[in-house]
């Protein structure tokens, strides 16, 4: 199943498919080590939504809502 990073509940995991947007929003999240293949926990959500902070390469990251709109990812099944 697809979901937007923006979507995940608190402590989902999923791996990165694709980063939309164009020009400096996009390498801005690449540098920041957001790129498919990556696997990703949201650890935390302020209570309305914007920022997210998320777990990524092993450090903790804290992402606008608009950027996290831009990652889509595959959710991990439960096991």
């Amino acid at each position: 199943m697809e979901k937007k990073l923006s979507e995940f509940k608190i402590s989902e995991v999923g791996t990165i498919k694709f980063v939309e947007g164009e020009g400096r929003v996009r390498r801005r999240l690449f540098d920041m080590g957001i790129t498919p293949g990556a696997s990703v926990i949201l650890r935390k959500k302020a209570p309305l939504g914007d920022p997210l902070e998320i777990t990524l390469r092993g450090y903790e990251l804290t992402l606008r809502k608009g950027e996290a709109d831009l990652v889509l990812c595959i959710m991990e099944e439960n096991k």
